[in-house]
């Protein structure tokens, strides 16, 4: 079994409880009293220029733990005040040590979108990243089917969260596509053992249609990492905490943007 079949097989008993403690008839009218709105993720990602989606994340099975000491509120507001245009936001508690805590507080006090970073396989979860405050989901093809794909794109659109479609290879581009995806992810880390190919992104780009927001993930170390995904016409790149772990964030993020 593969690390990231263990992440999904965990997160399945782990909705099992959540829904014990909180019904899906109950969680559905908390999040249908929300406002649906417009979308602000995509928007964020459809700007010109290389939009900067960056990570609040405690721990990771690659990295282990991050930051022992993890202050996720400052970082965020860090992270906005730097002119970072999203947020995503690990919840998975036990391989990633996330919280649906760190969701919620956090879009609560920052005005730009956030990003659920988890491992959907049950349409309650993006109920439940609604109410939680999110803009958006991320929908990882290699755990899900051609159907729970489609219905997961088309249930986040519903509820006006966008879905951050995530591939890693030929295959899974053609079924995000094909599952309506309005914006595709490409994995540089490879989850199931974790290995990073930076140039996967870039193999990969011109399988993705140009209207559908593009975007490169994971495995980036430099400035140098950045100028290499801006060439190739990504819309976007997500940027990890350890990269980021500069105590002026403003001044690494202005480096990563090419602006020092």
């Amino acid at each position: 079994m593969t690390i990231l079949d263990k992440i999904a097989e965990r997160t399945t008993l782990r909705v099992a409880r959540d829904k014990e403690l909180l019904p899906l008839d109950e969680l559905k009218r908390r999040a249908l009293r929300l406002p649906k709105g417009d979308f602000p993720f995509e928007s964020a990602l459809r700007r010109q220029g290389l939009s900067f989606i960056c990570e609040c994340k405690k721990a990771s099975p690659s990295k282990g733990l991050i930051a022992a000491d993890f202050p996720y509120l400052d970082i965020a507001r860090a992270y906005e005040a730097a002119g970072a245009d999203a947020i995503s936001i690990l919840t998975e508690p036990e391989f990633f040590l996330g919280n649906d805590k760190f969701l919620s507080e956090i879009a609560a006090q920052v005005s730009i979108p956030c990003l659920r970073k988890d491992f959907v396989v049950d349409a309650y979860q993006i109920w439940q990243a609604k109410v939680l405050g999110a803009a958006a989901v991320l929908l990882i093809c290699s755990i899900l089917d051609d159907g729970r794909l489609k219905n997961f794109i088309a249930l986040a659109e519903e509820l006006g969260l966008s879905a951050l479609v995530e591939a890693h290879d030929a295959a899974e581009i053609k079924r995000a596509v094909d599952g309506g995806a309005k914006i595709i992810g490409v994995n540089n880390r490879n989850l199931k053992d974790f290995s990073v190919d930076m140039d996967n992104a870039k193999r990969l780009r011109e399988l993705v249609p140009p209207e559908i927001i593009f975007v490169s993930e994971s495995g980036v170390q430099s400035a140098d990492d950045v100028k290499k995904i801006r060439a190739l016409g990504a819309d976007a790149v997500l940027v990890g905490e350890v990269l980021m772990r500069a105590v002026d964030k403003k001044s690494k993020l202005a480096e990563l943007k090419g602006e020092s």
